[in-house]
C-alpha cells in the first residue's frame, strides 16, 4: 500500500505573464497583442483625431481672409495651438486606451492602485508634453499642415494673382501678424502661462496643467513673428562682429586645411539626422508614453543617481541663487531636450539594452514600411490621369497613417510594459530607478 491519501491536490496555477520574465525580443509579438485587444478605441480615437484636425486646418484657412487682418492672423495662431492641443489629447487618449492591457497596469491594480482617469491623466501630462513637443519641433509639422490647407484651399486665387501679377496674402496666416501684436500677445501668455503654472505646483483644481500647455503653445506660437523680427536683427548686427566673423573664417580654413575634416563634418551631417529620426525621436514618443502610465522624471538627479556626478549636482544646489539661474538659463535647453530622453533611456536600460534596440527597431520598420507599403497600394491601383491620383491618394494614406499610428503606440506601451514587468521581477519597480 501506498502512502496516498485518495485526494489529489489541487493543479497549481502556472505563472501568469506577468509574473515571468519577458524577453525583450518578444517586444513586436506583444505590440501585436495589445493591438488586437485594444484595436477598436485605438481606432476611435484616431478617426476622431484626424476629423477634428481637419476642421481645426480647414478654419485656419478660413479665418484669415476679410477685414481686421491683425486679430484674423491672432485667430490662425489660436487655431494651430489648438490643432497641437489636439494631437496631445489624442495621443494621450490612444496610450490611455491601452492601459487596461498592460500587465504592469494589472500588477497595480492587484496592489491595490486606483485607475487613473483620462481626464486626470491628460491634466498631469499636458505641461510635460508641452515642454517636450515644443523642445523637439514637433510643431513644425502642423505649422507645415496649415500652410499647406491654406495654399490647397485657395489655390485658384493665388494663380489668378500671379498671372495679373498681383500680390496675394494667401499662405500668409501664420507670418503677417505685426510683430508689436505679437509682442503683446506674448506677454499676455506669458502671464498666463506662469500663473497656471503655479496653480499646477499648489495642485489647485482640475484642467489647469491642460491650460498651462495652452499658455506654452500659445506663447511660442504668438510670440513666432516678434521672436524672428528681433531675431533677423539681431543676426544682421551679429554677422558684422569682428569675432564672429573671425569664428566662421577660422571653421572654413580648418575644413580647407585640417585633413579629414570636411570628411568628418560631412559624415556627421548625414548620420545625425538618421541617428535623431532613429533613435531620439521614439524615446521622446515613449518618454510621453511614460507620462500616460504615470512614470516619468525630468530631474537631472534621477539621472545622476548613484553617479559620482551627483556630488557636482549636490554643490552646486548648495550654491548661491545667482550661480543656479546663470546655470539653469545656460542648460535650460538641452535638459528640456534631453534630459527626460536620458532618464527614460535609463529606465529602459532597466529591462535590458536589447529592448532598446528593439523598439528604436520597430519603430523604424513600422515608419518606413508604412510608406513602401502606400506606395505599393497605390502602384496596384493605378491610374491613368495623373489628376486622379490626388484624389486616390487621400484614402489609402488615411489607412496608411492610421496603421502606422495604431501600432505605434502599440509598441510604445509594450516596450514600457516589458521594461517595467522585467523590472518588477527583478525587484526594482520602475517608479523607484
Amino acid at each position: 500500500m501506498s502512502g496516498s491519501t485518495g485526494v489529489t491536490a489541487p493543479p497549481q496555477p502556472g505563472p501568469t505573464p506577468a509574473q515571468e520574465m519577458p524577453s525583450p525580443y518578444s517586444l513586436p509579438l506583444h505590440a501585436l497583442r495589445l493591438t488586437g485587444k485594444c484595436a477598436l478605441p485605438l481606432i476611435l480615437w484616431f478617426a476622431a483625431g484626424e476629423l477634428l484636425r481637419f476642421v481645426l486646418l480647414y478654419a485656419a484657412s478660413e479665418v484669415p481672409y476679410g477685414d481686421f487682418k491683425q486679430l484674423r492672423y491672432v485667430g490662425v495662431m489660436t487655431l494651430l495651438t489648438l490643432i497641437v492641443l489636439a494631437a496631445m489629447t489624442v495621443t494621450t487618449g490612444m496610450l490611455h486606451a491601452l492601459r487596461g492591457a498592460l500587465w504592469e497596469m494589472r500588477a497595480r491594480a492587484d496592489e491595490g492602485v486606483r485607475d487613473e482617469p483620462l481626464f486626470r491623466t491628460l491634466d498631469r501630462v499636458a505641461p510635460t508634453f508641452a515642454v517636450l513637443y515644443l523642445a523637439w519641433g514637433f510643431q513644425t509639422e502642423d505649422a507645415r499642415d496649415v500652410y499647406q490647407m491654406d495654399i490647397f484651399h485657395h489655390y485658384f486665387e493665388q494663380t489668378e494673382a500671379s498671372w495679373f501679377g498681383e500680390e496675394s496674402d494667401v499662405g500668409r496666416g501664420l507670418v503677417d501678424l505685426d510683430w508689436r501684436v505679437s509682442l503683446g500677445a506674448m506677454a499676455v501668455m506669458f502671464g498666463l502661462k506662469w500663473l497656471f503654472a503655479k496653480f499646477v505646483e499648489q495642485g489647485r483644481g482640475r484642467f489647469y496643467g491642460f491650460l498651462a500647455a495652452f499658455s506654452e503653445f500659445a506663447f511660442v506660437f504668438y510670440g513666432l513673428n516678434a521672436t524672428v523680427a528681433f531675431g533677423d536683427a539681431r543676426s544682421e548686427w551679429i554677422q558684422h562682429r569682428r569675432a564672429v566673423a573671425g569664428t566662421e573664417e577660422l571653421l572654413t580654413q580648418a575644413k580647407e586645411g585640417v585633413p579629414l575634416w570636411a570628411d568628418i563634418t560631412d559624415w556627421f551631417g548625414e548620420v545625425w539626422p538618421l541617428v535623431l529620426e532613429g533613435v531620439a525621436v521614439p524615446l521622446a514618443w515613449l518618454t510621453v508614453a511614460m507620462l500616460v502610465f504615470g512614470v516619468y522624471s525630468d530631474e537631472t538627479r534621477t539621472l545622476l543617481r548613484g553617479t559620482r556626478l551627483e556630488r557636482g549636482l549636490d554643490k552646486l544646489e548648495s550654491s548661491h541663487d545667482l550661480t543656479q539661474k546663470s546655470f539653469d538659463r545656460l542648460t535650460g535647453g538641452f535638459r528640456d531636450r534631453w534630459v527626460p530622453l536620458a532618464n527614460s533611456l535609463r529606465m529602459i536600460f532597466n529591462g535590458g539594452l536589447p529592448l532598446f534596440g528593439m523598439m528604436c527597431l520597430c519603430y523604424s520598420v513600422l515608419a518606413v514600411g508604412g510608406q513602401y507599403a502606400q506606395r505599393g497600394i497605390m502602384m496596384l491601383i493605378g491610374t491613368r490621369d495623373e489628376w486622379v491620383g490626388i484624389y486616390q491618394v487621400q484614402p489609402v494614406a488615411f489607412v496608411r497613417e492610421m496603421v502606422v499610428t495604431v501600432l505605434t503606440m502599440a509598441l510604445l506601451a509594450a516596450t514600457y510594459d516589458i521594461a517595467a514587468t522585467r523590472a518588477r521581477r527583478a525587484g526594482r519597480p520602475l517608479d523607484e530607478i
